[in-house]
């Protein structure tokens, strides 16, 4: 009887074991100017002698082949994972370019589909064997991300090489990447002067164009004012990330944080899905333009992120608490609280970036990336409860740069927040940096160094140890 309990007993911590390697959690962080993914071993990443080192980066990831010289190709801003946690779906928002040469915007996004698994086997480091293919976003600056059960929505957030004009969310089969479908969004911002340009599409009409095309330093002239800030921005919504809500009625709708006019679109799913091409509820003015857009856990509260204006450069310090509800019935009254974070200065400017909720629900983590700290939000009262600093170790060079944090996940317990961030370096080098906050002490316990290059999305995954 003895044996068999020791017997018993050690089946019972053998199936712990195995449980335990295949509960690892994983930190997938997009290099973003260097064109990789980060696969992170989260409990690597905690042990005291990994901080402030990459030595928990298990592999890098290619979001797209070499270039046929040899030079690295890809912009990985965003990723979003599979219901089943097995595959990655990294948005490149200006597709297999290379960064190096293409310093301006609207490149033609693309979604890099990556094996989960071979993401984080260190055999494939600082290869392509993760990626099983490549699918065309359908229109330019592509960010935004959201999975149905078979379609992507896509949100586009700039128009043929250029920043601004973007007005497009497209809907793109998951099995063949066959364009579906698109929602535009409406054209136009009161007190500002807009080009006449049809909503929806009608052919034959060239791209978005103004009255006086504008001068671009390199001698050329663009339709559209190339880069932000500009006073001529607020026509085109320029659509960065995006929401699924859900109504008390059990329907579904996007949310949509629009850049370019200072707002966020509600759009009614189930007209888009019937061919409706203007399916547009609302638009909710938040502060300025906002850059990332959360919902919460139960789809009843949107949360988006303000960040600056495209039209004058102000920062934002401010993210926008939607209820679902209203929204989706076009009440003025939809965003129903304005919270101020990163700063005790209502002047001062703290550019939030990418918010997430927690597990239950009840707080909002937002990453201040111009005031290098992080909030985090109560949802019920809707005040900062807690405001955590995060610093960078020196570079190699010596100098102690921003933090500039930018993208947030929580893990599945609840217990820990991942931050993303870094400043954009011009040189070709893993110079971005990863915290790990515990939510219990609201505290930093982790650094990881040498991730990407101005890393943006990250997201979290379960898989196996082995």
């Amino acid at each position: 009887m003895k044996i068999q309990k020791l017997l018993a007993a050690g089946g019972l911590l053998l199936c712990f074991a195995r449980e335990a390697r295949a509960q690892n959690t994983y930190i997938l962080a997009t290099g973003r100017r260097d064109p990789r993914m980060y696969a992170i071993d989260l409990k690597k990443a905690l042990r005291p002698e990994n901080n402030n080192t990459p030595n928990a980066i298990v592999s890098r990831s290619k979001t797209a082949l070499d270039r046929l010289d040899g030079r690295p190709l890809g912009d990985p801003a965003n990723i979003v994972i599979s219901e089943d946690s097995k595959t990655a779906f990294v948005v490149n928002h200006h597709g297999a370019i290379d960064n190096a040469e293409f310093n301006q915007h609207g490149g033609r996004g693309n979604i890099a589909v990556m094996d989960v698994k071979k993401m984080i086997d260190p055999k494939n480091d600082n290869t392509a064997d993760a990626l099983v293919r490549l699918i065309d976003s359908g229109h330019f600056g592509s960010v935004g991300l959201v999975l149905l059960k078979d379609m992507f929505i896509i949100g586009n957030a700039e128009g043929y090489l250029t920043e601004d004009g973007g007005n497009r969310i497209n809907f793109v089969d998951r099995k063949t990447g066959s364009l579906r479908g698109s929602v535009e969004l409406a054209v136009g911002r009161q007190g500002v002067s807009c080009p006449n340009f049809p909503v929806p599409f009608v052919s034959p009409s060239g791209p978005p164009s103004f009255e006086k095309t504008f001068p671009q330093p390199n001698g050329t002239f663009s339709p559209v004012p190339l880069l932000s800030p500009h006073p001529a921005w607020g026509c085109f919504p320029n659509t960065n990330s995006i929401a699924l809500g859900r109504g008390s009625n059990g329907k579904s709708y996007v949310f949509t944080a629009n850049g370019g006019t200072d707002d966020v679109s509600v759009i009614d799913l189930e007209a888009a899905l019937a061919g409706n091409k203007t399916p547009e509820i609302m638009h909710v003015p938040t502060q300025v333009g906002p850059w990332g857009i959360a919902a919460s856990p139960d789809g009843r509260w949107i949360v988006a992120a303000n960040r600056e204006s495209a039209r004058t450069g102000i920062e934002g310090n401010t993210i926008s608490i939607i209820d679902v509800d209203r929204a989706r019935v076009g009440d003025a009254s939809a965003e129903v609280a304005r919270v101020r974070v990163g700063t005790d200065d209502p002047n001062g400017q703290t550019r939030p970036f990418i918010p997430s909720f927690t597990p239950d629900g009840r707080f909002i983590v937002v990453p201040n990336y111009r005031a290098n700290n992080v909030s985090i939000v109560e949802l019920a009262t809707r005040t900062e409860v807690a405001r955590i600093p995060v610093t960078r170790p020196a570079d190699p060079d010596g100098v102690v740069r921003a933090a500039n944090p930018k993208g947030s996940a929580v893990t599945a317990d609840g217990r820990y927040a991942v931050i993303s961030g870094g400043p954009r370096l011009n040189q070709f080098r893993a110079s971005g940096t990863v915290w790990v906050i515990d939510l219990r002490t609201r505290t930093v316990v982790s650094t990881v160094t040498g991730v990407g290059n101005d890393p943006y999305g990250l997201a979290l995954v379960e898989a196996g140890g082995d």
